[in-house]
């Protein structure tokens, strides 16, 4: 396990050094968009956010305007660079999994597409809700798994990189024991394959996005055609 982790260490530092250090594409602003729209109807004027998963902490300083953060990533070389440029944030670098909060609870929890780089995924959410308070909120972003394999050529793991996408109805399942399941849908239509790339292709798009704004891509959001599956839920009472 030591060994595994390690190799994920230095896959997650490697990447979010090259991609997300560097820019953030279309997936990345729309799972922010959600997540900004759902703190903003989310009573708490002090409210404590954790975000696991952090990556090059793209998304914190956002967090911060809706209370008080940690952060918490495998990437240690980056994290250290993300506390250097956002020292209102605690970051804490290592594996969420064997990391000791002791009693700590937060307001809201936000980990956008960590899920399907987990190993154990029904330990992972069973770990996110006993650091919630009881009706807290665990707000969600991971890959959709049909879209990804129908109309999206993805390149294989690479070493270290662990990939286990889940679809709506899994997802639903794997909230459902700790969480009580408020929203979820998909968000950002993307495909580089088959009929669906020419469906949403930017040239065919563009102009219709001149006439109806994001209507039309919002359409494909509700019929379930999003790169991302976004799930805000709230954490049942402990009996």
């Amino acid at each position: 396990m030591a060994d595994s982790i390690s190799m994920q260490r230095d896959f997650w530092n490697r990447w979010n050094a090259s991609t997300r250090e560097v820019h953030l594409e279309e997936v990345s602003f729309r799972q922010a968009q959600v997540v900004r729209s759902w703190l903003a109807q989310t009573p708490g004027i002090e409210r404590r956010i954790l975000e696991v998963g952090c990556g090059a902490g793209w998304f914190c300083g956002e967090l911060a305007e809706f209370g008080e953060v940690t952060a918490t990533d495998l990437s240690d070389e980056v994290l250290a660079r993300a506390q250097e440029r956002l020292p209102n944030v605690r970051f804490i670098a290592g594996d969420f999994m064997q990391l000791d909060f002791g009693g700590e609870k937060f307001d809201v929890i936000v980990a956008l597409e960590v899920l399907s780089h987990i190993a154990d995924q029904h330990a992972f959410i069973a770990k996110l809700a006993s650091h919630l308070h009881d009706n807290g909120q665990l707000m969600l972003a991971t890959q959709n798994r049909p879209i990804l394999q129908k109309y999206n050529r993805i390149p294989p793991p690479s070493p270290g990189q662990l990939r286990r996408w889940v679809d709506k109805k899994e997802l639903t399942s794997l909230l459902s024991r700790h969480f009580e399941v408020l929203q979820l849908f998909s968000v950002t239509p993307t495909a580089n394959k088959g009929f669906m790339r020419i469906l949403h292709s930017r040239t065919l798009n563009r102009p219709i996005r001149a006439l109806v704004g994001n209507r039309l891509d919002r359409l494909k959001e509700s019929i379930g055609l999003g790169w991302t599956l976004m799930a805000r839920a709230r954490k049942k009472p402990v009996p």
